[in-house]
């Protein structure tokens, strides 16, 4: 019998529901800030498509400045604070388009400073999540109504403030960027530590032994946006851009961003709900729910809508493309056309996930993690095979090879901690400037691996001919026992066997926050530390 995720969510009742849907999971906290960071990937790849150096220059600026997520301004104030501020303390004036802005501090300020951030709020509604985004976009992508009004009263802690300096396009910013997703690495993914006890995460080590380096993807992408290349301490998975133009660098920067940078943060995030997660006290579990819906968020982007199947440019949108040269769209993985097995599985491990954390079953959450980093790295090995197949069969050239250079990076250091050899097969078939690349040898090294990376042959299918409706010769799907790679199925099981457990949690948790909310303190409000 199958067992959608629609039946699945019958089980926590629908008065749970507050947010709005990304691509089928509903968040059980305000994450539309996080999840707009794919509108930096377009702006990014906007820029990049322009083709001329001046392009890339504004590419990597939004790359690195941002602009779409943690909006804040930075005020220079005409006289200094006469007491310090607090992140957090209350802020006001006019905006832009003369409405009232309150809000609060972005961060601590000391007695006699005179520059000061101040956070924009944001909504629930994704469509108009923030009113004020410039960072480094363009002056054409600005939303300005929203921004503080050059020339107002800045009211702060109820004392008014005056800056002569202010100007729209000039000192408001962006607090989250794609590059920050691996510089923030070390601190976030790596080092055990008060704020990350489960450092180093599980994945993430697997990319740091591989490349020898925390900040691995920004090196990368920063090597494809300049036309430089990579240095990594280990000598492994190294690329060099100069040995292409503009064609090939647009591929590395813009694959690389949202396949390496984002994609190795949203893994982050889960972990870090681990992390924040306590088994004890559901009052102090907001920080893990809280994580795992940025997670989601990063996974899908704003772009998939409520129910995925519009067009993206993060991860959610790439496994529903390569499903399309794969065969394996749709609930049953045996289409062509629509939402990828892939993101349909995941849609079922973000859901368990989240039920685990809710009803705060914590040592349920590490599997789940485990088999959401094996899914995610699908696309990833179809994209390899896919472009392999490009450049042995059909003349592929720079953009091609480019292309199948930076899905490699995104998945070969999961094959070299299962096996350096098929690791180094991949590598030298697929890196920037290979002799030559052999489809054949790139699959089967892939395949060799399967079993140890977690991954089954028919959930990457094989690359199919709509023209001739068959399978390409050579790049046939592998044959495994399992035919199905997992299903909504599981999903059933899972769920059927502790649905009573789980539903009685989940009711009773329900009475909790009608409980908390009468009593004017509801549970899914975040604190200003939950921030991410």
């Amino acid at each position: 019998m199958k067992f959608s995720l629609a039946a699945a969510a019958l089980i926590l009742p629908t008065t749970l529901a507050s947010f709005d849907r990304m691509a089928g999971y509903e968040p059980m906290s305000q994450v539309t800030d996080h999840n707009a960071i794919d509108l930096d990937q377009k702006s990014m790849e906007t820029q990049l498509a322009v083709g001329t150096e001046e392009g890339f220059t504004n590419a990597q600026n939004i790359y690195e400045q941002g602009g779409h997520s943690k909006s804040h301004a930075v005020i220079t104030l005409d006289s200094p604070l006469t007491g310090a501020l607090k992140k957090g303390d209350p802020i006001s004036g006019t905006a832009e388009d003369s409405s009232n802005i309150v809000t609060k501090a972005y961060d601590d300020a000391a007695e006699g400073d005179s520059v000061i951030k101040i956070k924009y709020a944001t909504t629930d509604d994704q469509a108009t999540w923030v009113g004020c985004h410039v960072g480094a976009l363009p002056a054409t992508e600005h939303k300005t109504t929203g921004c503080f009004k050059a020339g107002t009263t800045i009211t702060v802690n109820g004392v008014g403030y005056e800056s002569s300096t202010y100007a729209i396009a000039d000192d408001n910013k962006a607090g989250r960027t794609i590059k920050g997703f691996s510089t923030s690495a070390d601190s976030k993914q790596l080092t055990t530590s008060t704020s990350c006890p489960g450092c180093p995460y599980k994945e993430f080590k697997k990319f740091y032994d591989y490349y020898g380096s925390s900040t691995y993807a920004d090196e990368y992408v920063t090597a494809a946006l300049d036309g430089t290349a990579t240095s990594f301490t280990t000598g492994l998975g190294n690329a060099d851009y100069s040995k292409y133009g503009l064609d090939g660098r647009k591929e590395g920067a813009k694959k690389g961003s949202a396949y390496m940078n984002v994609y190795m943060y949203v893994l982050r995030e889960f972990e870090d709900a681990i992390d924040d997660c306590k088994e004890v006290d559901i009052e102090q579990n907001y920080g893990a729910a809280h994580a795992w819906d940025e997670g989601v968020a990063f996974y899908v982007g704003s772009l998939e809508g409520k129910t995925g199947a519009s067009d993206g440019k993060l991860l959610h949108a790439l496994a529903d493309k390569r499903c399309a040269n794969y065969k394996t769209c749709g609930n049953d993985g045996d289409a062509t056309e629509g939402i990828s097995k892939v993101n349909y599985l995941l849609g079922d491990q973000f859901t368990l996930g989240q039920n685990a954390l809710l009803t705060y079953n914590c040592g349920g959450v590490r599997p789940i993690v485990d088999k959401i980093a094996d899914l995610m790295s699908v696309p990833m090995i179809q994209g390899t095979l896919r472009y392999a197949y490009k450049v042995d069969f059909q003349g592929g050239v720079e953009k091609e090879k480019a292309e199948g250079a930076v899905f490699m990076a995104a998945v070969i250091p999961r094959v070299h901690a299962c096996n350096p050899a098929d690791a180094a097969i991949i590598y030298e078939n697929m890196k920037i400037g290979a002799a030559s690349t052999d489809h054949k040898a790139v699959k089967k090294a892939f395949e060799r691996q399967y079993e140890c990376m977690g991954v089954n042959g028919a959930l990457v299918g094989g690359l199919f001919n709509g023209a001739t409706n068959a399978y390409y010769e050579g790049a046939e799907p592998k044959q495994d026992n399992s035919v199905t790679g997992g299903s909504s199925n599981g999903l059933a099981i899972g769920l059927g066997i502790g649905a009573a457990s789980i539903a009685g949690c989940a009711i009773c948790f329900i009475f909790f926050l009608r409980n908390r909310e009468v009593q004017g303190k509801p549970v899914f409000t975040a604190p200003e530390a939950a921030q991410v």
